[in-house]
């Protein structure tokens, strides 16, 4: 997969386990290169370098900071997700310092199929928040 000439060296996705990859590639839907951290930060603990591979990732970044313009944070949507977005985005700031490096996250929102009514308050915020 790292050899595939195909992908576009200019985003990378940083994604939680093997089997959120797995998911990536058969939507089809995205072309970069991947980063898999190893897991989601927990949100009460002090160690948290040995849960995850953020020294690997700050390496991978700081070697294809010239080539990088965007870095997608694809994390569960959930509290731990939320604070795997946020640890991460803090610990690679310094390393992704290039002005040319755009930082984003998943979107949010109500499901194909959904039905309002059956909505909580967090889902209808987020759906408004990340119209189109």
């Amino acid at each position: 997969m790292c050899a595939n000439t195909n992908a576009d060296p200019s985003i990378l996705m940083i994604i939680e386990k093997d089997s959120d990859l797995e998911s990536m590639k058969k939507s089809r839907v995205y072309n970069g290169k991947y980063f898999v951290l190893g897991g989601l930060v927990p949100i009460v603990e002090k160690s948290t370098k040995s849960r995850v591979r953020i020294e690997e990732l700050k390496s991978k970044i700081k070697k294809e900071e010239n080539v990088l313009k965007e870095i997608i944070l694809a994390f569960s949507l959930n509290p731990q997700g939320d604070h795997t977005d946020s640890y991460v985005r803090e610990q690679i700031k310094d390393v992704a310092s290039s002005p040319g490096i755009k930082f984003s996250s998943l979107g949010r929102g109500l499901s194909t199929g959904t039905e309002l009514e059956y909505s909580d308050n967090e889902t209808l915020k987020n759906a408004l928040k990340n119209r189109q």
